[in-house]
């Protein structure tokens, strides 16, 4: 897979350690040669498709990254941890992440 050097930009992301749009947008600049605002566009947009597939139901599989994954919890009885009192929890719905085992592994080696 060629990851166009994204897979090492860790190594680039702001000094707090946090990967952000601006660290993804540069690195599209840099590496496809776009202009800075086309490459924030290219960001925004992938990012903006992304979110309207998980807000119209649907799951966001990214091959070698992982997957966005939408559950449907139903309503249960929770309990409040000071006073002992039980409270329905109401049903909604939540999305987990789980990594492709080729970023487990990328994970793992550091």
């Amino acid at each position: 897979m060629a990851d166009l050097g994204i897979a090492r930009i860790n190594q680039e992301a702001s000094v707090n350690g946090t990967l952000t749009r601006a660290d993804l947008a540069d690195t599209v600049h840099r590496k496809l040669g776009l202009s800075r605002a086309e490459s924030a566009n290219v960001v925004e947009r992938i990012l903006h498709h992304m979110c309207a597939a998980l807000a119209h139901g649907q799951n966001v599989k990214i091959s070698g990254f992982g997957s966005f994954i939408l559950r449907d919890k139903g309503q249960r009885v929770g309990r409040n941890p000071k006073t002992g009192v039980e409270v329905p929890i109401a049903p909604r719905r939540v999305m987990t992440f789980r990594a492709s085992q080729i970023m487990r592994d990328r994970i793992a080696r550091g």
